[in-house]
């Protein structure tokens, strides 16, 4: 999400090049923590998430569904790539209900965090096959497995909406662009890096995670359980990352 250069672009285009469909979820973190200065609020975390008041989720939203999303949208529009932007609220694509618990079962009063409980890919199966590549900002609205608290939304952790919507969607495979080469067992320590584990083994430990690295986990977990084939972790500032994840090199895979 601190991409100047053009580079993210590339990447996508190098997955249509191949001709592959592409959907796209996108995260803010450094930008939240800029507006919410702006705003005399200091930044809170829990268990790797956002602690996120009914102030906290007003700058969230504003941020998110409005400038990162319409910045990167113009930034793939103008490398010639036909991306349109949308929101987890738009078309009920993500329903979600407050997260009451981390990962490894410690209770967690978060305010507006969400965790998907269902997703509605009808809109995004229209934009695709309409030739659109669309841009996901991770908020949903409130809800159950029936109804929607169409007023009330939610803070989805970027990687948990994309984990929800790769299940739902079936991707072929899932790919976490984010500011570390892949997933540690205990970070930040080189030797607990994780070049390749498969489901049932990184369910066993997924309790031993922290921090940021704990939701990540929990994402790759539900995306391949709810149907993604595979998922890879890698860092998106290395240029080089996102061309060998296309080869199925580099970072951290988990497979079925």
């Amino acid at each position: 999400m601190t991409d100047v250069d053009g580079l993210f672009a590339e990447a996508v285009q190098a997955v249509l090049d191949i001709g592959q469909e592409c959907v796209i979820v996108h995260g803010g973190g450094p930008q939240i923590n800029e507006a919410l200065a702006h705003a005399g609020i200091e930044p809170s975390f829990f268990g790797g998430f956002r602690v996120t008041s009914p102030a906290v989720f007003k700058v969230v939203q504003s941020v998110l569904s409005g400038s990162v999303l319409r910045d990167l949208v113009a930034q793939l529009r103008n490398a010639g790539i036909n991306a349109v932007g949308i929101t987890g609220r738009d078309g009920g694509l993500l329903v979600a209900q407050k997260l009451t618990e981390l990962v490894d079962g410690t209770p967690a009063d978060l305010g507006q965090v969400g965790e998907v409980i269902r997703v509605d890919t009808s809109v995004l199966t229209s934009l695709l096959a309409s030739g659109f590549v669309p841009v996901i900002s991770p908020i949903a609205v409130e809800g159950d497995d029936s109804d929607e608290i169409s007023k009330s939304g939610l803070n989805v952790n970027a990687d948990l909406a994309a984990g929800a919507i790769a299940g739902a969607l079936g991707a072929d495979s899932l790919i976490f662009m984010t500011d570390v080469p892949g997933i540690y067992r205990n970070w930040p320590e080189a030797s607990s890096f994780i070049s390749s584990i498969t489901y049932k083994e990184l369910n066993l430990i997924k309790g031993e995670f922290a921090e940021g690295m704990a939701p990540k986990v929990l994402a790759t977990l539900n995306a391949i359980a709810l149907g993604a084939a595979s998922v890879r972790v890698i860092d998106g500032k290395d240029p080089q990352a996102f061309s060998l994840a296309l080869r199925g090199l580099g970072g951290t895979v988990v497979t079925r």
